[in-house]
């Protein structure tokens, strides 16, 4: 049992890395004169949201390291490593380098390897890959939320007024 417990707080300590991000670099996106997308949730909402969509990842995580022997657990564990990878690193391009597109294009990576992992990780345990369902959700939005503020800030992106 002890084991287990290790085994999911590892999971969720690398979750805990990506979400540390956020302190550095969220603020107020006004700082940067940055026009809202209508669709943007209130700041409040986010620290709820990730919270559980972070516990979700790592129990996903943790199921697929414990489910039975599988030849595609490699290719999920893989994924799963991935994804937080990207996960991380989208923060500090939108929120620290303000890269609107750059941000896009490490998100558009990640969904489509949140949907690897979610395809993947069926053939292995389907609660695991249902687990990471709302996360693949949320980046949807994140994702065209993104992408409405290129649309609708383009001097962020270098381009003349």
């Amino acid at each position: 049992m002890t084991v287990r417990i290790i085994t999911w707080c590892l999971f969720y300590a690398c979750t805990l890395v990506a979400a540390a991000g956020a302190f550095w670099f969220v603020g107020g996106l006004n700082a940067n004169s940055w026009v809202a997308p209508s669709i943007a949730p209130p700041t409040w909402v986010f620290g709820p949201v990730w919270t559980l969509l972070y516990l979700m990842i790592a129990t996903s995580g943790y199921r697929i390291i414990r489910a039975e022997r599988s030849d595609l657990k490699g290719v999920a564990f893989g994924l799963w490593g991935l994804q937080m990878c990207l996960n991380t690193l989208w923060t500090p391009v939108f929120f620290g380098a303000f890269d609107l597109q750059g941000s896009l294009i490490v998100i558009i990576a990640l969904w489509l390897t949140i949907g690897a992992y979610c395809g993947v990780s069926l053939f292995i345990d389907r609660k695991a890959s249902y687990l990471f369902l709302p996360y693949w959700a949320w980046v949807t939005f994140a994702t065209i939320l993104n992408y409405s503020y290129m649309v609708l800030n383009p001097m962020a992106l270098g381009a003349p007024a």
